[in-house]
């Protein structure tokens, strides 16, 4: 019983400091030490450190080097190195305007920050709420409007994009997984839906287009700067085309190491397009450089070793599969609440997925299907969070509050998740 109460502190101690901003790896690990604090008295202290090890580099039951934590910690540093200089050396500024001369009949609204989506930044909706108050302006749309507008295009990639954490994290062998592609056709439709509900809302709440005298000029030079964040993607698909040909079947054992090459050539790439000294470019990628995604992957790998540890996440399982709902309600809602109140996607994958895993086998689904459910919970109830960076930045730019966007939110994410759930419980099972 110790082991159950130190995850629930050690969970609300968690939750707690990742409200107030504190960083999410050492949220994690503090996390980690209550509950070894509380497990100690029910397990023999040698598997302290071979769980840690586990963790980070070596897995003492099989007796080899796992180095899948190191990997990840490094992709998810260099996407955010290529997200931050794509900003700082202009290049998306210069995409944006040519993508405005070509879609200047209100689509801009979705376009602009469904491009800066593309660059998966903390907070990157301030980027494009600038733009989406002035276009926005031009339809004589509400701020609350633009609001809904701005963060709902913005992360329309987020069920296929494969160069996202969230997605590295749940298709990685401790959690699902799986191929990444198995998980991406499992989420096209919420990717669909996505879309057809931001389209739905942009052509609502645009009454009347305004009559333009000269139609622009189309500047298709900007577009060029699409390339960087898509060659990770390419380059995984050539190997993928690779190892088929040549008989190599396991590519998920490969899918951090290609995607870590196919980031490093982005970087490469990006700078040949800038006109900008190497010294200077240089500059914007050590400025860029963070180790924030390095130490919460770090953590949650150690978090989720502790956990298992305690055994209590077994314990949580059979007590929430007891409760009169279907275990598909629950793989929903875990993630879902998660996401609300800790206000990242990320996170709440990471929280939430090993107390429902022990469910899995009652779902009557396979494994792509629950991991498509739990990401896309996950992503809503992240989308929906008061606290989510992307809310509160665009919120405040805008001069508007987040709750006036809940009349909106609301019946666009019951749709996302009828849709989502219909199409794995009928096709995954």
């Amino acid at each position: 019983m110790l082991n159950l109460i130190g995850i629930i502190i050690a969970f609300i101690v968690v939750i707690y400091l990742i409200r107030k901003k504190f960083n999410f790896g050492i949220s994690l690990i503090i996390g980690s030490i209550i509950v070894v604090i509380f497990t100690i008295p029910e397990i023999d202290l040698i598997k302290i450190p071979i769980a840690f090890g586990k963790a980070l580099i070596y897995d003492y039951d099989t007796q080899v080097f796992d180095f899948q934590t190191i990997e990840l910690a490094i992709l998810l540093t260099l996407i955010f190195i290529l997200a931050k200089s794509m900003q700082e050396t202009g290049a998306i500024k210069i995409m944006i305007k040519s993508l405005r001369s070509i879609f200047y009949k209100g689509g801009t609204l979705g376009v602009i920050p469904a491009v800066y989506g593309l660059m998966p930044v903390p907070g990157g909706a301030l980027f494009s709420a600038p733009l989406i108050d002035k276009e926005g302006e031009k339809f004589k749309l509400k701020q609350s409007q633009k609001n809904f507008l701005n963060v709902w295009f913005r992360h329309i990639w987020f069920p296929i994009f494969p160069v996202s954490s969230a997605m590295m994290l749940i298709i990685s062998s401790d959690f699902a997984n799986i191929d990444i592609y198995e998980l991406i056709v499992a989420n096209i439709p919420a990717f669909i839906v996505f879309i057809i509900i931001g389209l739905t809302f942009l052509k609502f709440f645009i009454k009347k287009i305004p009559t333009t005298k000269t139609i622009p000029k189309k500047d298709y030079d900007g577009l060029i700067y699409l390339i960087p964040p898509i060659i990770p993607i390419l380059i995984y698909v050539i190997f993928f085309t690779i190892f088929t040909i040549i008989g190599i079947e396991n590519l998920r054992d490969f899918q951090r190491s290609i995607f870590i090459v196919g980031v490093i050539f982005s970087i490469i790439f990006l700078y040949f397009l800038i006109d900008i000294e190497w010294k200077k470019y240089f500059g914007i990628i050590k400025r860029s450089l963070s180790l924030n995604l390095a130490f919460a992957i770090i953590g949650i790998m150690i978090f989720r070793q502790m956990i298992e540890l305690s055994e209590a996440n077994e314990l949580i399982a059979t007590m929430i599969g007891g409760l009169p709902f279907h275990p598909i309600f629950i793989v929903i809602i875990v993630p879902l609440i998660m996401g609300l109140i800790t206000g990242y996607n990320f996170g709440a994958i990471a929280l939430s997925y090993f107390l429902i895993e022990p469910l899995f086998e009652y779902t009557g689904i396979n494994i792509v299907g629950f991991a498509s459910l739990i990401f896309i919970s996950s992503l809503i109830g992240y989308l929906i969070s008061p606290i989510h960076l992307c809310n509160v930045v665009s919120s405040d730019y805008l001069k508007t509050d987040t709750t006036r966007m809940y009349k909106m939110y609301i019946p666009a994410v019951i749709w996302l998740l009828i849709v989502q759930t219909s199409f794995i419980v009928l096709f995954y099972r």
